[in-house]
C-alpha cells in the first residue's frame, strides 16, 4: 500500500517514472562523486540514483524526515554498501559534512514547495556543492530566473544568481504527482560559481544590501543608499557604490541585474 502523503510535510510524490528517469540522467556524475537527494519519499528517483551511483563507485546519501519513510528506505537499501539513510531534516542539516570534499558533491530532489527557499539558501551556504538539481514550483523557478526590469525579478533572484549560474533543465506538470498539486513544476540546474566572486564579508553584505533595496524597490536608488537605516552610505559612498554597478542615483532596485548587485556589495 503507499503512503498516505503528510500535508504538514508538503509531500506530492513523483509518480511519473520517465521524468524521474529524466532528472537522475540529467545529474553530471563523475568518478567516486557523492549524491544527495533529499526528500526521496517514495523512492521514484532512489532507485536510479542507486544505480548510477554503483556504476561511479560514488556514495548516495538520503535525508528523509518522514518516520514511516526513513524507515522504508533503511529496510530497502540495507544490502547496498553505497546507500545511507540519514533521518532526519535537511534544514538542520551543515550539508557540507556529508561529503569529504564539496567538488565531488551533487545534490538532488524533489523538494516540498512550502520550504523551497530555505531549502535553497540551506544548500548555497559554504563549502557549496559542485552542482544542484531541484524539482520547485514552477512560479519559483520563474522567479530565480527572472531578468531585471520584470515583475518577478527580485530577492531571491539575486541571492541565488549572484553565487550561482541557473538553468531551466525540465518542465513538469502537476499529473506526474500524487496528490496532484495545485501548480506545475520545474527541475532547474544551480550550479555555484568557482571561485566564489566575493568573500564571505561581501556575501554577508550582500545579503543586508538585497534586503534593504528590495523594502524600498518603490524608490531610486541614490535615496535608499543614502537613506536606509540599514545602509546609510555618505555622498562619497553613495557615488562609488553607483559608479561600480555602472548605474544612476534615479535607477530603481528592479532594474539593478545580479552582477549590479555583486558591484556594489564590494564597495559598501
Amino acid at each position: 500500500m503507499s503512503p498516505r502523503p503528510k500535508r504538514f510535510l508538503g509531500q506530492n510524490f513523483l509518480v511519473d517514472q520517465d521524468v524521474a528517469n529524466r532528472i537522475v540522467e540529467e545529474l553530471r556524475l563523475t568518478p567516486g562523486d557523492t549524491v544527495l537527494e533529499i526528500g526521496p519519499g517514495t523512492g521514484a528517483l532512489t532507485h536510479g540514483l542507486a544505480r548510477r551511483v554503483d556504476q561511479i563507485h560514488g556514495r548516495l546519501i538520503l535525508v528523509e524526515l518522514d518516520d514511516h519513510l526513513a524507515s522504508e528506505l533503511s529496510t530497502r537499501f540495507a544490502d547496498n554498501p553505497r546507500v545511507e539513510v540519514l533521518h532526519q531534516d535537511i534544514l538542520e542539516t551543515r550539508v557540507a559534512d556529508l561529503a569529504p570534499r564539496p567538488d565531488g558533491f551533487e545534490v538532488v530532489g524533489n523538494i516540498p514547495y512550502n520550504i523551497t527557499t530555505p531549502i535553497l539558501f540551506r544548500l548555497l551556504e559554504r563549502p557549496r556543492p559542485r552542482g544542484v538539481l531541484l524539482m520547485v514550483q514552477r512560479e519559483v523557478a520563474d522567479r530565480i530566473l527572472a531578468e531585471p526590469g520584470t515583475r518577478e525579478y527580485g530577492a531571491l533572484s539575486i541571492g541565488v544568481r549572484a553565487v550561482a549560474d541557473v538553468e531551466r533543465v525540465l518542465r513538469v506538470s502537476r499529473g506526474a504527482f500524487r496528490p496532484r498539486p495545485t501548480v506545475d513544476s520545474t527541475v532547474i540546474r544551480i550550479v555555484p560559481h568557482s571561485p566564489a566572486p566575493l568573500t564571505e564579508s561581501e556575501e554577508e553584505r550582500l545579503r543586508h544590501l538585497t534586503r534593504a533595496l528590495f523594502q524600498w524597490r518603490r524608490k531610486q536608488l541614490g535615496k535608499i543608499l543614502r537613506d536606509h537605516p540599514d545602509l546609510r552610505l555618505t555622498d562619497e559612498g553613495v557615488e562609488r557604490a553607483l559608479a561600480a554597478a555602472a548605474a544612476t542615483r534615479q535607477d530603481r532596485p528592479e532594474t539593478l541585474s545580479p552582477a549590479g548587485f555583486v558591484a556594489i556589495a564590494r564597495t559598501i
